[in-house]
């Protein structure tokens, strides 16, 4: 289980994952490879960086190759993953920092226990059916899973739970990213805009649609 109440973290108290905060905000974006996580929270770095907003993007390929440099991708590795980009995400939220994570964190159980461990947590479950995702696929992960050059892949032959109550949802398929990009940083506002001084944005042109690599 993640542990805050070291280095400064404070605990989480029961209920606190949906209350506005004076803090910062951890950001989850959560789904399939090449569902568009990543290219919306670059999106959303964008708009809440013009407005002068402290924020981060906590990207899982960079968190792999420093701080999760000799993990896996077993099931306990993932979740080591996870718990390690959760613990640094609430250090930089305790001052005041958005933190955007765009990581699958493919399992019910380890999302739960980061939602428990944050003080103030928006999950947004970026939600792309496989099918799409395959056709995305810039790097071929996808077809090297399929060929079994790939093992353990999220939504091949390791599982994906879907989440059962996240804060939003969003279909990048259905309405595109920019829609998408809207909805998420109004709810951004909604939880800490009246505390910190973040306005409503407004209308502006975002990084083009193509979508990124996808992380794992």
């Amino acid at each position: 289980m993640l542990n805050n109440s070291r280095n400064g973290v404070p605990e989480k108290s029961p209920g606190a994952a949906g209350n506005k905060s004076a803090n910062g905000l951890i950001v989850w974006f959560t789904g399939l490879s090449g569902a568009g996580k990543s290219t919306l929270a670059e999106a959303v770095f964008s708009r809440l960086d013009a407005r002068g907003r402290a924020v981060e993007i906590l990207d899982g390929d960079i968190v792999r190759a420093h701080l999760c440099k000799g993990l896996g991708f077993s099931r306990e590795d993932r979740m080591e993953n996870i718990r390690r980009i959760a613990f640094v995400g609430n250090l930089l939220a305790q001052h005041g920092v958005i933190v955007l994570v765009p990581v699958i964190a493919p399992y019910r159980s380890i999302r739960a226990e980061v939602r428990k461990s944050s003080k103030a947590y928006m999950e947004v479950f970026v939600n792309a059916p496989l099918e799409i995702c395959e056709q995305r696929d810039p790097k071929g992960l996808y077809r090297r899973a399929r060929a079994g050059e790939i093992s353990n892949f999220t939504g091949i032959d390791d599982p994906y739970e879907i989440p059962e109550s996240p804060d939003m949802e969003c279909q990048t398929h259905v309405e595109g990213i920019e829609a998408c990009v809207e909805r998420i940083v109004e709810a951004i506002v909604e939880r800490i805009g009246a505390a910190v001084g973040l306005g409503t944005p407004a209308a502006e042109p975002i990084a083009g649609g193509a979508f990124k690599a996808p992380v794992l």
